[in-house]
């Protein structure tokens, strides 16, 4: 497997929206394409995410 040192990645942030006061945001990281082709992930797919220490670990759902 071919490992990836990606320095550029950044946490965006949007408010998907406000009631009541009460403002609701959501995060997201956008992974390079090719990241995404040596994993084989498509759009759409189940992910599940881990985190360990400081880090978080996302793979393929897996699927019992």
């Amino acid at each position: 497997m071919v490992r990836y040192l990606i320095k550029y990645m950044r946490l965006q942030k949007q408010v998907s929206r406000e009631y009541q006061g009460t403002k609701y945001e959501k995060f997201w990281v956008v992974v390079p394409l090719k990241i995404i082709k040596s994993l084989g992930w498509k759009a759409g797919q189940e992910l599940e995410a881990e985190v360990k220490e400081e880090n978080l670990i996302v793979k393929k759902e897996n699927k019992k």
